[in-house]
């Protein structure tokens, strides 16, 4: 059945619409957000009168005026409080200290030592959070909290449960060991959601209704926005994109699945793929690479005189060289880059049949050099390929906020659960 509410709760609401208004402009007026928040003129300014009194937002001049008293742009104040943003990956840890506005005061990245227990390494994320305080010179009073975007799955209690290329993570309650070592509270969500959480609060969809995030890191997953309240499911993990099957005889999948996402086009899997490629002889200025990889050594003299030029001295085929190269042009790289791409469209087209969402965004570290690329191959397919596109086509779009999305986040988990209208708490006693 439906649930009532009362008048408190729809004050409390009407605040956070009319904070979200400001937030998401850049400078409005009262008389703006009265017409598009469908609030009356005298609620708006009740409401903006008390955010102004408690430091939220500020007045910063005036809009022309064609006649009549000119109309006082608001804004919100920046340094009225600040989040710092914990990206938990296998391969590092990734901190963004941010103001109000989402935007990076400061940021750091460490590597997770292997065979660190769970609890220590929570306890080094909390030293380092609240050295980052200290060094941006931010009291406790101005701190709002600390986000933290792990892999999922998640429970409601903030513990992390069976996550993929973390073993010895089952069951740690991440959230309130966190918690306890930093004395702040901690909003906790699986790195892709808070993805789409920092796109929303600071990045190109802060107006944007109904969007899904498409996460490229260590692992794929996604994030949606569905008329503007951000959709988590039964369990709090909604969006996995990245079991989507693309390949229905591809390989398996740790999840238990064939040819997902993630087990054709996550950067492990690239990896995979070009070195295969480079063991049967493919041409390619990745050559030099695998040279020292084993089961790939050839000599100088097996190799082409065009490959040898170009070819890295030494090291690994790893993904960031691979991308590079695609960008480079290599013709192994760019062949792969391109069977990823082509995979990832076909998971876009799913989405978006399945959503009719107005914009689908994608991110994340694992885009590096080809992030353009990806777009343009997405963006084609979801132009041409969903059964609605003659009546509305989604717009296809990096996000702006690149390798630190997840932490920017982050951050911006614990501004959205402070401020953001959210209609399920109207509905709760």
């Amino acid at each position: 059945m439906q649930m009532g509410t009362n008048l408190p709760k729809v004050g409390s609401y009407n605040r956070a619409v009319v904070l979200e208004a400001i937030q998401v402009s850049d400078g409005i007026s009262r008389v703006q957000i009265a017409e598009r928040a469908g609030l009356t003129a005298q609620t708006v300014s009740v409401i903006v009168r008390r955010l102004l009194e408690e430091g939220l937002v500020f007045e910063d001049g005036s809009l022309p005026s064609s006649g009549g008293k000119p109309r006082t742009i608001l804004r919100v104040d920046p340094t009225a409080g600040h989040a710092v943003g914990i990206h938990f990956d296998p391969g590092e840890i990734s901190y963004v200290l941010a103001d109000l506005a989402g935007q990076p005061v400061a940021r750091l990245r460490t590597d997770v030592r292997p065979g660190l227990a769970p609890g220590e390494v929570i306890r080094q994320m909390a030293v380092t959070a609240r050295r980052m305080l200290g060094e941006a010179g931010v009291p406790d009073g101005k701190v709002l909290g600390i986000g933290l975007a792990c892999p999922g799955p998640l429970d409601a209690d903030g513990a992390m449960h069976f996550p993929p290329r973390l073993t010895g993570w089952d069951h740690v309650p991440i959230k309130r060991l966190l918690e306890e070592h930093t004395g702040f509270p901690v909003t906790l969500d699986n790195d892709a959601a808070a993805a789409a959480i920092g796109e929303r609060w600071a990045g190109l969809a802060r107006a944007t209704p109904s969007f899904a995030y498409l996460y490229l890191g260590t692992g794929i997953g996604g994030g949606l926005f569905l008329d503007n309240q951000i959709y988590r499911g039964r369990s709090l993990n909604a969006g996995e994109f990245g079991h989507i099957t693309v390949v229905p005889d591809g390989p398996e999948c740790y999840c238990g699945n064939r040819g997902c996402v993630e087990a054709v086009c996550c950067p492990s899997a690239i990896e995979a793929t070009v070195r295969s490629r480079l063991a049967e002889g493919a041409r390619s200025t990745l050559t030099g690479a695998a040279d020292s990889a084993p089961g790939l050594a050839r000599t100088a003299g097996d190799m082409p005189d065009g490959d040898a030029q170009g070819a890295p001295a030494g090291g690994s085929v790893d993904h960031s060289a691979i991308c590079a190269a695609a960008a480079a042009g290599d013709p192994l790289a760019r062949e792969v880059i391109g069977e990823v791409a082509a995979r990832l469209a076909d998971a876009a087209v799913s989405i978006v049949n399945m959503l009719d969402i107005d914009l689908l965004v994608i991110g994340g570290p694992a885009m590096r050099e080809v992030a353009g690329f990806y777009r343009q191959v997405i963006a084609d397919a979801v132009a041409t390929r969903p059964l609605a596109r003659r009546l509305h086509t989604a717009r296809v779009e990096v996000s702006p906020l690149a390798a630190d999305a997840a932490a920017i986040g982050a951050a911006s988990l614990v501004f959205h659960a402070t401020y953001a209208p959210r209609l399920g708490a109207l509905l709760t006693s």
